[in-house]
């Protein structure tokens, strides 16, 4: 009798081995959905990494063969779609009124920009840099109000010569972002310069421009 009741009240071995493998089963295939999920997550990842490569490498190209005359007289140059002009070009030293080939070349790259920029419905922002020698004499405060007063020139040279106001604004960085360290002559002169980049045109920027 104690027999009879004890083969009723134990569990089957082979149920306890299916509860068993039902639950490694489980394990296996929420493991494998999370596995598929990551790699779906990362092809992705890379697939959006390819088109923002793409689309950059297209923005450059494209704004090469809109200054391709400039950049050839080797008036300009064009690193990571920001276009730098050297100061000596555009201004005398410890000045913002523009020189003469400075006008020249500006009214070269409205044309082009204008048209880039309304393409793509970007701005231009210009940026005024300098050396790290102390301005001592003259009109500026600091190498701040230089480069601003330098960047707003260009800007409103820009204007003056056909560029939409609302394609484009100025910003100073002073002796900031220096191209080369400042240790000689001719890395100070690479670091008085003048940078023109498109840029998105912000949200209120393009709904004020759509008013």
């Amino acid at each position: 009798m104690d027999e009879l009741d004890a083969s009723e009240t134990s569990t089957p071995v082979w149920a306890v081995f299916g509860d068993l493998m039902s639950g490694l089963l489980g394990a296996f295939v929420l493991l494998l959905v999370a596995v598929v999920g990551v790699q779906m997550e990362l092809a992705s990842s890379l697939q959006e990494e390819v088109k923002k490569r793409h689309a950059e490498e297209q923005r450059r190209l494209t704004l090469e063969k809109a200054l391709a005359i400039p950049l050839a007289s080797g008036r300009i140059t064009l690193n990571n779609g920001r276009i730098g002009i050297s100061g000596q070009v555009l201004f005398a030293q410890n000045s913002d009124q523009l020189q003469p080939d400075g006008r020249q070349l500006l009214n070269t790259l409205v044309g082009p920009l204008r048209t880039y920029l309304a393409a793509r419905g970007e701005m231009l922002m210009v940026s005024g840099f300098t050396d790290d020698n102390a301005i001592r004499n003259g009109p500026f405060k600091d190498n701040w109000e230089l480069s601003a007063q330098r960047a707003l020139t260009v800007t409103r040279t820009l204007v003056e010569q056909g560029m939409p106001s609302s394609m484009v604004f100025a910003a100073a960085f002073g002796a900031e972002q220096p191209v080369k360290p400042n240790l000689d002559e001719a890395a100070r002169a690479q670091n008085r310069r003048v940078e023109m980049a498109p840029v998105p045109k912000s949200a209120s920027a393009k709904a004020s421009s759509d008013g």
